[in-house]
């Protein structure tokens, strides 16, 4: 996993040294064609993502079986570490969400070299083809990436708060529901693409519900912090900055789960400022 984290880290940088991938974060076609984008640039960066793709499946593979298999005797799930059920749920969300990124990158690879037409649409492909790969991976993607900083707070508050942390298992079960959940969302990323209203309908309530387990969390910290013996060091402040930023991003993004709403709100940066709030 480790090696090929750093090849693959190498041929993607290698990319903007041949020309850069100008096709936008998401890569969407037909940007990301090789009649919009000459050359090796998107060439190496969706060869770098894929190499990437397999370290993170092997890895999550190998964290998997190292928390099912390697615990200590009387070390049950429910004594596990906060922090490593985030690791759990995580790396099956990679194992799970990464192989549909690695596939839309092979298909788009093949069309720019072998010059197939899974993604053309003049020859009847789906426009929408892309975006549904991408999503599918790409909204789970988001709680890969924020789960482990969940599992921080959680290590980390109860120590600067001076109690246990509030509500152990509701964390742990909600973090599981997350991991259910956040593949059944990934069209809220579409609703301007002209789906079907029934899809639209199901997708809305989905995000809508996804929100329950993430606001689980926020009420437990603050059951954490409530009567505690506060401690105002550095790790705790960031904890308190990373609170107000994540409930202002959290609902934002609630907001932005109403069809209506997100038909408004679409390409405007109210969307650039709801990621920027959670990544940050």
């Amino acid at each position: 996993s480790y090696w090929l984290l750093l090849s693959g880290g190498v041929i993607l940088y290698s990319s903007f040294l041949v020309g850069p991938p100008a096709a936008g974060w998401t890569s969407y076609v037909p940007l990301s064609t090789a009649q919009y984008s000459p050359g090796f640039g998107v060439d190496l960066w969706i060869l770098g993502l894929t190499v990437l793709g397999f370290s993170s499946i092997f890895g999550a593979l190998n964290m998997i079986v190292t928390i099912f298999a390697l615990r200590c005797p009387g070390m049950t799930f429910h004594r596990l570490p906060l922090f490593t059920w985030m690791a759990l749920v995580t790396s099956f969300l990679l194992v799970l969400a990464m192989p549909f990124l690695t596939v839309a990158g092979v298909l788009l690879l093949f069309d720019r070299i072998a010059g197939t037409n899974f993604f053309s649409v003049a020859e009847g492909a789906d426009p929408l083809l892309w975006q549904y790969l991408f999503w599918f991976f790409g909204h789970p993607e988001v709680y890969i990436m924020i789960l482990p900083a969940f599992g921080v707070i959680s290590e980390v508050l109860p120590v600067f708060s001076r109690k246990p942390i509030f509500g152990y298992k509701m964390i742990a079960y909600s973090s599981v529901a997350i991991g259910f959940l956040s593949f059944s969302v990934f069209v809220h990323h579409m609703f301007v693409t002209g789906i079907d209203t029934p899809l639209q309908t199901f997708f809305m309530a989905s995000t809508m519900l996804i929100a329950v387990p993430t606001g689980v969390k926020i009420f437990s910290w603050l059951g954490t912090i409530w009567g505690g013996s506060l401690r105002f060091k550095t790790p705790m402040l960031f904890i308190l900055g990373f609170l107000a930023n994540f409930v202002i991003g959290g609902i934002s993004g609630v907001f932005l789960g109403s069809v209506p709403v997100d038909y408004q709100l679409s390409d405007t940066y109210y969307v650039v400022a709801h990621i920027h709030y959670v990544l940050m």
